[in-house]
């Protein structure tokens, strides 16, 4: 019996279809008591999953959308868990806290990370969220997204990708693709500590570094100029007002 374990009214937990994804939304949380809300949560969660057991192919992967909750390392973990008992696999984290994109990206998961105060005046283009700093190796697969600046203490490996509204500031090796200043900012920046063959995207110009064109031992900046991204040392670099 699941009389034990009741699905409260409050808590508004879906799995569906949204185009070709299928997304897990958990519900927000206003309760002071973060202990007693995540028991609550995950006992609700394991008896929904239940219900949904075979309405799911088989390996299905599921993007998670945890809205304003924060989440750590071990309860995005048993949430991963639950999915994995009716054969769903947890791939991408939806989320506007920070700590909760970092624990996700500590682990594995793509990560998309939005505002926490949508406005409807138009923002200015570098008033953007509190930077997000990942502390770990982004392999391939991984999509890291985030509406301010990120910092990357790591190698962001071939197949992995950072997208940021804000700079991109990688202390590590350059394998993978990123794109700063996502929605059109060209002051935004890119600045490696050690660059292999990627692709660098800044607001809308690209630029795909060779395995030849990145065999430099000292930080480099990529920038936009008026003859499109240019990259130079991080000892020359002078950004262009």
């Amino acid at each position: 019996m699941t009389a034990d374990l009741p699905l409260p009214s409050s808590l508004s937990i879906q799995l569906q279809p949204e185009g070709d994804q299928l997304w897990l939304t958990l519900p927000f949380s206003n309760q002071p008591d973060l202990s007693r809300d995540w028991t609550q949560l995950e006992q609700s969660l394991q008896v929904y999953l239940k219900l949904q057991a075979d309405r799911w192919p088989s390996g299905s992967s599921v993007y998670l959308s945890v809205q304003d909750r924060l989440l750590d390392v071990r309860q995005l973990q048993a949430i991963a868990a639950l999915l994995t008992e009716i054969n769903l696999e947890l791939q991408w984290v939806k989320t506007s806290r920070r700590q909760t994109a970092v624990a996700a990206a500590s682990i594995g998961y793509s990560v998309e990370q939005i505002s926490r105060s949508p406005t409807l005046l138009q923002p200015n283009p570098r008033a953007l969220a509190k930077p997000l700093v990942l502390k770990n190796t982004i392999r391939s697969g991984v999509v890291i997204e985030h509406p301010g600046d990120v910092l990357l203490v790591g190698d962001l490996n071939p197949g992995g990708e950072i997208i940021a509204e804000g700079d991109i500031l990688i202390w590590g090796t350059l394998r993978g693709t990123v794109h700063a200043g996502v929605k059109g900012d060209q002051n935004a920046i890119v600045m490696i500590l050690k660059l292999a063959a990627s692709q660098i995207r800044i607001a809308d110009l690209v630029a795909r570094v060779s395995s030849e064109a990145a065999d430099q031992n000292e930080p480099e900046v990529a920038y936009i100029t008026p003859d499109g991204i240019r990259l130079t040392s991080a000892r020359k670099y002078k950004k262009i007002k």
